[in-house]
């Protein structure tokens, strides 16, 4: 037997469950254009995988006391965000991610703030030209 899932709506759609992780889609959405970004977000129990699978993309990380990296992202590498760490996506109108997480991370683990003024001007500093348009 053999499942398939896809999601061609806009943000983030969780479509395979077992009883301790979910698989997830993330297509484009508005917050992921650098002019639009106003928030950053950490995950306390889970890690959080992301693979790019179209378009172009930056993934930006954050500890409490660390600086904030920047890294554009390439097609079919693994990417795991470790649990307590800030993060967040900026990505073209075409992007495409798988995102393997606990189960229901998004319902029960998520904690979102405000990103702070100095975090977008270290993002700015380190985002490729295409990012930035």
């Amino acid at each position: 037997m053999l499942e398939t899932y896809e999601w061609k709506g806009v943000g983030y759609e969780p479509l395979v469950f077992t009883e301790s992780w979910q698989a997830a889609l993330l297509n484009w959405e508005p917050l992921f254009t650098r002019h639009n970004l106003d928030e950053i977000e950490r995950h306390n129990h889970s890690d959080e995988v992301f693979v790019l699978l179209r378009g172009q993309a930056v993934i930006f990380t954050r500890t409490d006391d660390g600086p904030l990296r920047a890294e554009e992202m390439k097609r079919g590498l693994i990417y795991n965000v470790p649990a307590g760490v800030w993060h967040n996506l900026v990505a073209t109108r075409d992007v495409a991610f798988l995102i393997v997480e606990n189960r229901d991370t998004h319902l029960q683990d998520t904690e979102i703030r405000p990103i702070k003024a100095e975090e977008l001007a270290a993002l700015d500093a380190q985002l490729p030209a295409w990012a930035t348009l």
